[in-house]
Parts: C-alpha cells; sequence; structure tokens
C-alpha cells in the first residue's frame, strides 16, 4: 500500500509538487518565526535577570511594596547573615548583592566650579572581589574605553552620560545623592572606563561602582536594597523558580514584620508574567494561522486534483476497491507528501534559524526610545521543540485538506464515476 502511493507521489508531480511547495513554505516561516521568538524571550529573559530582576530577587516586604522606586531606605539590615542563610538552603543557585540608586552626577571645571550636571541611575555591585558579576554584566566586552575600576573610587560610567557630560577617561566627578537615612550625602569618584551595553535603557544614564564604596556613599553598612538570585548556568526555569520563592517564603517571610524578606521571581517582577504569556500566545496564534491558510489553500488544491483524477478513481472502483479504501488511501497520500513537505521547511527553517542565533540582528535603531530592559541584537534560539514544531502545521494542514477536499469525491455515486470514466 505505502510503495503504491510512494510511487503515484513521485511519478505524478500535478499531484505532489504543489502541495509541497505550500507546505514546506509554511512550515519554513513557522520554524523560522517560532525560533526567532525563542530568541527574543530568552534574550529578554536573560538582560532583565542579569540587570534587574534575577531569576529571584529577595527584598524586604516594605521595599517591596514601593520596588519601581527602588526604596533602599526600606531594605532590611546585617545583610551578611541573610547570604549564609541562603547559600546553604540553595548552594546550587548563584547569590549576589546589589544596590540601586540615583541622583545627580556633577562635574567640577578646572577651579572646582560646576561645569555640568546631569542624572544617574547607578548599580552598585563586586566588581573587585568577584569575578561573578564581571562575566554576568559582560563587562570586558561591554567596556569601549579605559579599564574596569582596580579601586573603590573608580566607576564606569555609559557611554551616553559620559558624551553629554564631556567626560574623558581619568576625570574626577562629584555624586550627589541621599544616604540609607535621607540625608544628603557628596562624594568624588574617578571615571576608570566608559561602557556599552547595547541597551537603550542602560545607555542613558547609568553607573557601576563597587558595592563596598557606595555602602560608605549611602550609610549602608553591611547591607544591600536586593539579593539576586540565578539558577545554574542562568537558565530560566519557571516552575523551579515559583517552586523556590514559595519554599523560601514560607520559611522566612513573615506578613505581620514588613522588614522580614521576601522572594520574587523573576515571572512577578516588571510585568514579566504578561510578556511571556502574550509571547506564548503570539506564537500559538501565528501556528492556528498558517494551519487554517495552508489547509484553504490544500483543499482548493486537493479538489481540483480530485476532479483531474475522477478516472483514476472510477477504474479503482471498477477493480473493485471500495470508496471507503480509496479515502483513506487520500488521507495516507497526504500523510506522505505533508511529512516529506515538513522535513524540507523543517531543515529550511532551522538552517537559517542558526545562522541567525550566530550572527543575530541588530534593532539598535528600533530601540531609541525603549525603557524596557533589552538588547539591541537580537538572535534566534533553537531548542529541541523547534525541531518537531513544523510538523505540526504541516500534517496537519496536509491532511485537513484531504479530509475535506476528498469527502467532494467520497460522496459522488459510483455510476457517474464510471460515467466519467467512460468518457
Amino acid at each position: 500500500m505505502f510503495e503504491f502511493l510512494w510511487k503515484g507521489v513521485l511519478r505524478d508531480r500535478s499531484r505532489s509538487l504543489f502541495p509541497i511547495l505550500i507546505i514546506a513554505g509554511g512550515v519554513f516561516l513557522t520554524v523560522l518565526f517560532s525560533c526567532w521568538m525563542n530568541g527574543v524571550i530568552a534574550q529578554m529573559i536573560f538582560d532583565n535577570a542579569r540587570f534587574e530582576t534575577g531569576h529571584v530577587k529577595i527584598v524586604s516586604r516594605a521595599y517591596r511594596k514601593n520596588i519601581d522606586q527602588r526604596p533602599y531606605d526600606l531594605t532590611f539590615l546585617e545583610n551578611d547573615k541573610l547570604l549564609q542563610i541562603i547559600r546553604k538552603q540553595y548552594p546550587e543557585m548563584i547569590w549576589q548583592q546589589r544596590i540601586y540608586f540615583g541622583g545627580l552626577v556633577d562635574v567640577p571645571d578646572s577651579i572646582g566650579a560646576t561645569k555640568m550636571q546631569g542624572e544617574f541611575s547607578a548599580i552598585a555591585l563586586d566588581l573587585l572581589q568577584d569575578e561573578i558579576e564581571n562575566k554576568l554584566l559582560n563587562l570586558n566586552q561591554a567596556l569601549i574605553a579605559g579599564k574596569l575600576p582596580e579601586t573603590e573610587q573608580e566607576i564606569l560610567m555609559s557611554s551616553e552620560l559620559a558624551k553629554n557630560l564631556g567626560l574623558s577617561i581619568g576625570e574626577e566627578i562629584t555624586l550627589i545623592s541621599s544616604t540609607m537615612f535621607s540625608a544628603m550625602t557628596i562624594q568624588n569618584f574617578k571615571m576608570s572606563g566608559v561602557i556599552k551595553f547595547g541597551t537603550q535603557a542602560l545607555d542613558k544614564t547609568a553607573i557601576l561602582l563597587d558595592i563596598t564604596a557606595a555602602r560608605d556613599f549611602l550609610n549602608m553598612e553591611n547591607t544591600a536594597s536586593e539579593i539576586l538570585g540565578f539558577l545554574p548556568k542562568y537558565r530560566y526555569h519557571e516552575e523551579k523558580l515559583q517552586k523556590i520563592s514559595a519554599e523560601f517564603n514560607r520559611k522566612f517571610s513573615q506578613k505581620e514584620d514588613e522588614f522580614s524578606p521576601i522572594m520574587i521571581p523573576l515571572q512577578e517582577q516588571a510585568n514579566m508574567r504578561f510578556i511571556l504569556e502574550q509571547s506564548k500566545t503570539n506564537i500559538s496564534l501565528i501556528l492556528f494561522i498558517f494551519i487554517f491558510v495552508m489547509s484553504l489553500v490544500l483543499w482548493n488544491a486537493g479538489l481540483r486534483n480530485g476532479i483531474r483524477r475522477y478516472g483514476e478513481i472510477g477504474v479503482r472502483l471498477a477493480l473493485g476497491e471500495t470508496k471507503a479504501h480509496i479515502y483513506l488511501s487520500m488521507i495516507w497520500e497526504a500523510i506522505i507528501i505533508g511529512f516529506f513537505a515538513s522535513l524540507i521547511g523543517t531543515a529550511l527553517g532551522l538552517a537559517i534559524s542558526y545562522y541567525l542565533q550566530i550572527h543575530g540582528v541588530n534593532i539598535s535603531g528600533l530601540m531609541k526610545n525603549v525603557s524596557m530592559v533589552m538588547g539591541s541584537t537580537m538572535r534566534a534560539q533553537v531548542t529541541a521543540k523547534s525541531y518537531m514544531i513544523g510538523f505540526v502545521p504541516g500534517l496537519f494542514a496536509s491532511v485537513l485538506g484531504a479530509v475535506f477536499s476528498g469527502i467532494g469525491i467520497y460522496r459522488r455515486q459510483t455510476a457517474q464515476l464510471f460515467k466519467e470514466l467512460e468518457e
């Protein structure tokens, strides 16, 4: 049976060529779009995690209520004790302390008077004693001028902020902010390097400094505003993070104590749950559209092909073959065509996706007014599902088209088919 159908598909191009081209094209677009969306979502998750949210974030309950304002005056104290506990409880995870704060940067002239001022958003992290943050933020690659800080009084400044302030490497600047206790604080720092992450939200006003210097500057001894946690190899796993957060909060978070710690998974921060769910919905919608459109095209092609094959069907009926068997053979024929067309489309889609995964596409021109933390180079991402996802619309559309078009022949009277054969 299979050999008979296979020979028919190979020898009669009018029966297979057009459906194969249609299905392969649809599968190619499906695989490419799926891999591209996987890459965009993965890049968005990774960028948000390493700069802002972590895979999980531990803050005080009071801090969480106003988390968008970064109220470091509402953080918990004695950070070292908490770090010891969570590192013992979750040894497989990577834990990093951060302080986020803002203020004014003052650039003095030759006599010490203010020459230029601008707003800054600072990230204080372990720059001097721990290589993890360097690798996580990829500082060596982000550094476009100067060097990484070697002392607590050296800082890194984003490219646009340094350009707007007219600063050069080695120049001294003055940071003006408020301490943990709401008192004004002023301190001089030296700009050791200029960084560019390719993320518009960071490249405008970002300053990076060592967390020890920030603690002295903000009067935040032995504390940090946020503790970020990352799964091994920085691989995001939503269900696992949800489970870890629920377990931690059950053990350590107390509703009656506003300064007790609370763990927040990535998907509960920065509107990420909505973004992730919307992305999944979009992928499902695109798959449905491809299946629907290809099914309509193949249905139409099947009807035209069925009319041309009335004579063949009449011969098969004359030889004693039943309508049900003919109808089933047409569906099997569609499965064969759908499978090999899906194979071709998947191969082409994966080839282009692998190329985009390595080289990426620079979309910095579209990111000028984007406030979300997202890199300017988007890449596709090929996953295990990418090898199979194209077969869903490919096979389903092919079979659905054969089912609908075959009904028209199946319902025809046998006498009419014989008559068409004689003509």
